[in-house]
């Protein structure tokens, strides 16, 4: 800026100094009585002085009033400020961010081409994962300052506060029952349970629940048992074998009688959510002794304290891991861009679609923001910077018709000598 100021001052002393020149040169011709090569000298200056006062006039008329004097269409630029901010506003908004234009330049860049070629270079991947990681340790930052907390835990018990716990578990039972998913679930259960059932160990789980059994129930039985242990044993094996058969009985039966059960309470249990006022009132008293345990806020604040001390300390360290897995994900979704063409397009056409959809918007706010900028501009302030972008180039305009018309002012006067 400061160099644009001093290459600004350099010529318009080097534009004022040829004006003054050019003056003093026609009063000295003056005095001479145009007499010889005088009469040559008089004719370029009085034509040079008049071409440098009239580009002078012109240049300053731009910018302010010339000595002051409030000539009409003088003082241009900061007169016509707002004109000109909203005319800069639209021609960047119709030339620069018109739809058409902003999409023929993303596909000419082929950004998922590029996004693919730069996450596969390993340093690139690596910046990736740096700057994701400054933004994690700053979001941790922003996250922990206690009037950030206090307001998200107030936001937070507000939000579970006006929840309907027991409507919401209805409507999640009903979605579930849609098209059977729930069976779907009771499948998977019991697919768990079976394999569970089928573990040497789950077996002898079983046996040894089997033995406390008879032994706390029927002591005077469990003493009766003969190789009591190998008994057991069996016991546990056939209970797990006959668990497992009726299990397969269930998957293989579509209408067995346990999926009908299963479905009837189901069933029940969710009108019972929308409807049973004393389960409603449990359920909502659960809700709100969750909330207000003061042990359970202490133990979620512990468990956030203990999340972000691994989070910096993890972060902050050099061979940090959530910086090499961050650093790892993207080459690899790097590489596997560059495998696919079709992900590429698909990604390419979203981008597109996101323009096309969001361009209008963002064109017509950019517009506002430039002309609203300008239009709060000082008036000098607004001058000075126009000045300083045009003005030293400006100042070659005086210095031309200088020249020029002191060279205009010899042809003019050879011509009058040659008609006269």
């Amino acid at each position: 800026m400061e160099n644009k100021r001093r290459i600004l001052r350099r010529n318009k002393a080097i534009a004022g100094g040829l004006m003054i020149a050019a003056a003093i040169l026609f009063v000295i011709a003056r005095f001479q009585q145009g007499i010889g090569y005088w009469e040559w000298v008089s004719a370029f200056s009085e034509a040079a002085m008049i071409g440098a006062l009239a580009d002078w006039f012109a240049v300053v008329a731009l910018f302010r009033h010339p000595l002051g004097v409030p000539i009409p269409h003088t003082a241009i630029i900061p007169n016509k400020k707002n004109t000109i901010a909203d005319s800069l506003a639209e021609f960047i908004r119709d030339k620069f961010l018109a739809t058409d234009a902003l999409i023929s330049k993303l596909r000419g860049l082929n950004s998922a081409e590029r996004i693919s070629t730069f996450l596969s270079s390993e340093k690139n991947a690596g910046s990736v994962a740096s700057g994701v990681s400054r933004v994690l340790v700053d979001s941790l930052g922003f996250i922990d300052d206690s009037r950030v907390r206090k307001i998200i835990h107030a936001a937070i018990n507000n939000r579970i506060e006006k929840l309907d716990l027991a409507t919401t578990a209805a409507q999640i039972l009903d979605f579930l029952r849609k098209e059977n998913r729930h069976q779907n679930v009771l499948d998977d259960v019991l697919r768990r349970f079976a394999a569970w059932l089928a573990l040497p160990e789950s077996q002898s789980k079983i046996a040894t629940a089997i033995d406390k059994w008879i032994n706390n129930e029927y002591p005077m039985l469990s003493r009766m048992i003969p190789n009591r242990d190998q008994f057991m044993q069996g016991a546990g094996e056939k209970i797990a074998n006959r668990l497992n058969t009726f299990i397969q009985e269930v998957n293989a039966d579509p209408n067995h009688e346990l999926r009908s059960r299963f479905d009837e309470t189901l069933n029940e249990f969710t009108e019972k959510l929308r409807h049973n006022e004393a389960l409603r009132d449990r359920i909502a008293s659960i809700k709100q002794d969750i909330i207000t345990n003061p042990a359970l806020s202490e133990y979620i604040n512990s468990l956030w304290c203990d999340l972000k001390t691994w989070l910096q300390d993890d972060l902050g360290n050099q061979d940090s891991k959530i910086r090499e897995k961050l650093a790892n994900t993207a080459m690899a979704l790097g590489r596997t861009l560059s495998k696919s063409q079709d992900l590429k397009d698909s990604i390419n056409d979203h981008l597109e679609m996101m323009v096309r959809n969001y361009a209008d918007n963002l064109r017509m706010g950019f517009a506002r923001h430039i002309s609203g900028t300008i239009r709060q501009w000082n008036d000098e302030d607004f001058v000075s910077e126009i000045e300083l972008s045009i003005g030293s180039d400006l100042q070659f305009i005086r210095m031309n018709g200088t020249l020029v018309g002191g060279m205009i002012g010899l042809i003019i006067h050879a011509i009058s000598l040659m008609l006269g």
